[in-house]
């Protein structure tokens, strides 16, 4: 499963990795408390497991990806844009409510999981996956295995500071990096634009700034092009640092171009320690929601094998 800002996305998977069934849901509210979000996802996980005729105690395992700080460990979420309280135990809540085991962990983690078992990493032991979705999250796999940090905190790009006592980051913080590039970055200056309808849907705010910048309007011109070029100022510090092969750009905004236009890739490019050999491939994935989960579903069959090889060992014991 996939928690986004707006819905649920679910994807059901035999051991073999087959796709035995979707299911996906708006969520009313973007921000829930830890209870009623619990209790969605098991309503949703029942409608899964009724599409072939199971019941959702007979599924092995939930694998969730959500944004947030988490400590994949032990299901703890630090703090989650999706949910209205910090320092949860999740896992262990969802775990409780469904029945059934459930392992969370950040969902750009499990989007790099993804892209290593099956997408565009598998031929790399080092790259990085950027998600661009409502706020901007990164994904590292270094030596062939994922990169969480100590404290579940590893891989922030988007709460990488850019500005000094900046723009409100929704993390609580100033000048993040997402709070000048991600949608609601976008959204929050939109209504400088002329025509901006502030209750429109977010989507489509975006999509009217965007138009806006391409036809020449010179508020959302300065708007756009400040973002991409403070994303290309963070690609470029994520390339002197970690040195990767490929950078993967993901995420359901890569339908908008200005994040990884030629201009913002070559401003990167400009901005990486120089020398004689190629700077890391940029690619673009255009991955939906149901993809993210499937990454999840790899993340959930890895830590159900777990289990079951800790209850052979007892038993053995």
């Amino acid at each position: 499963m996939k928690i986004s800002h707006h819905k649920l996305s679910l994807v059901l998977l035999d051991f073999e990795g087959e796709q035995l069934a979707t299911e996906e849901c708006d969520l009313r509210h973007p921000v829930s408390s830890p209870e009623d979000l619990a209790a969605k996802i098991g309503e949703a996980v029942a409608r899964l497991a009724g599409q072939i005729g199971r019941a959702p105690g007979e599924i092995s395992g939930l694998g969730i990806g959500i944004a947030g700080i988490v400590e994949a460990n032990d299901g703890f979420v630090h703090w989650s844009p999706s949910l209205s309280a910090r320092n949860i135990e999740f896992g262990a809540l969802l775990t409780r409510t469904l029945g059934v085991p459930c392992f969370i962990d950040n969902d750009a983690n499990l989007v790099a999981v993804a892209e290593h078992a099956f997408g565009l990493g598998r031929e790399h032991s080092d790259f990085l996956v950027v998600t661009i979705e409502s706020g901007v999250g990164l994904g590292m796999v270094i030596g062939g295995a994922l990169y969480r940090g100590t404290r579940g905190c590893g891989a922030e790009f988007g709460h990488t500071k850019v500005q000094l006592n900046g723009a409100l980051c929704r993390c609580g913080q100033r000048g993040c990096l997402e709070a000048y590039v991600a949608d609601y970055a976008l959204l929050r200056e939109a209504t400088l634009v002329s025509g901006q309808d502030a209750n429109a849907d977010p989507a489509k705010r975006v999509e009217t700034l965007l138009d806006a910048a391409r036809a020449g309007d010179a508020t959302a011109r300065s708007i756009v092009e400040r973002a991409g070029q403070i994303f290309a100022m963070g690609l470029a510090n994520l390339v002197n640092i970690f040195d990767p092969e490929l950078i993967i750009l993901a995420g359901e905004q890569m339908q908008f171009d200005h994040l990884y236009s030629d201009a913002v890739i070559e401003a990167m490019r400009k901005s990486i320690v120089q020398v004689d050999k190629a700077p890391p491939e940029v690619v673009v994935h255009k991955w939906g929601d149901l993809m993210w989960a499937r990454g999840a579903a790899a993340y959930a069959l890895d830590k159900v094998s777990e289990l079951a090889l800790e209850r052979l060992g007892e038993n053995a014991a």
